[in-house]
């Protein structure tokens, strides 16, 4: 997770942004916001706290106008406005889809923040898309009589898209940390695709979450095609032991991830051969070593629940041994035996 102090917020520049489908147009400041101490600490609250997962990116270094930019600002800070009108046009070039809402654009220069244990200075681009109804409480006089007046603003609690990139790998696209809160229906890559143009950084946090993708994949999609008799529950504790490995080690190396988890060398001759065929078809980078990072593993496993679905009467969740569980049929139908030593 990113670091920032109060005294990191150097300076910032809004610019209202339209959608270019509906011609809504763009307004351009043409000088920095004035900051105070409190404002200060409202913004970088705003505009940090959502920035929490592990997972970076690279901004794509050839013709990229966001990087473009951005490489100006850090080399003189003090051209962040005639830099930020050029991203906010390239913005509204981007806002193509009918369903991207107009909205206030940031664009903000922060200096000694920290990201992975460095010290380095930092450009954020932000955009506010959703205005709340709040109730201001005025005091009209010395008799003690209050108004209510309604009025709409931005809630600094809930920043709608985010890109804090760093000044650290400029030769491969700066290190980038991206939120995005309104990344639904057909919109939804805009901001990633469109605007910023990222890739994904190929750190341990990529290889840990490309490796349980490819995994989850040959275990529910390639093993019931390539051998019979493969059952639901062998599925479920197949991704079941991967977890477990993941979980128990540092570090993934293959061969001792095929000998400890699938066991069978028929089943690992065909897990090998189908992560050669997975990195071609899907164009990624598969280590057969690497580091592991627990966040990925945290948010993979989410998706490499090990639930067998049954009709829609009953779903049978598979987290520990596996023969506590047996299958069969009879005259009334498939079943399932399980068994277990406690009720809860």
């Amino acid at each position: 997770m990113p670091i920032f102090d109060s005294n990191s917020l150097q300076s910032a520049v809004i610019h209202r942004i339209g959608n270019i489908t509906t011609q809504d147009g763009y307004q351009l400041s043409d000088s920095p916001i004035s900051l105070d101490e409190q404002l200060r600490d409202m913004l970088l609250q705003y505009f940090i706290s959502p920035f929490k997962a592990e997972e970076y990116f690279h901004l794509s270094p050839d013709d990229n106008i966001v990087y473009d930019c951005v490489s100006q600002i850090f080399d003189d800070p003090n051209d962040i406005v005639t830099q930020s009108q050029t991203i906010a046009k390239h913005l509204y070039e981007a806002s193509t889809h009918p369903n991207i809402k107009g909205g206030d654009f940031f664009v903000v220069y922060f200096s000694e923040c920290q990201v992975n244990g460095q010290i380095t200075n930092c450009v954020g681009l932000f955009k506010s898309e959703n205005k709340e109804q709040f109730l201001k409480v005025l005091h009209e006089d010395s008799n003690a009589r209050f108004r209510l007046e309604p009025d709409k603003g931005i809630n600094v609690n809930k920043l709608d898209k985010g890109a804090l990139i760093f000044n650290l790998e400029a030769d491969k696209g700066f290190v980038v940390s991206v939120v995005d809160a309104t990344n639904r229906g057909s919109d939804a890559q805009y901001w990633r695709d469109n605007f910023l143009n990222l890739r994904q950084r190929e750190d341990e946090y990529y290889s840990t979450h490309t490796e349980l993708s490819a995994y989850k994949k040959f275990v529910t999609d390639e093993l019931p095609q390539q051998f019979e008799g493969v059952t639901k529950a062998d599925q479920a504790d197949l991704l079941n032991r991967s977890v477990k490995y993941f979980k128990q080690n540092e570090s993934f190396d293959v061969q001792s991830f095929a000998n400890e988890v699938i066991e069978q060398p028929e089943l690992i001759e065909s897990f090998k051969q189908f992560r050669n065929n997975y990195q071609q078809d899907n164009d990624v980078a598969l280590q057969d070593s690497f580091a592991i990072s627990e966040e990925a593993v945290k948010k993979q496993q989410r998706s490499l629940k090990s639930v067998i679905k049954l009709d829609k009467n009953f779903h049978i969740y598979i987290h520990g041994d596996r023969q506590l569980i047996e299958q069969g049929e009879d005259a009334r139908g498939k079943f399932y035996k399980v068994y277990y030593r406690e009720e809860s």
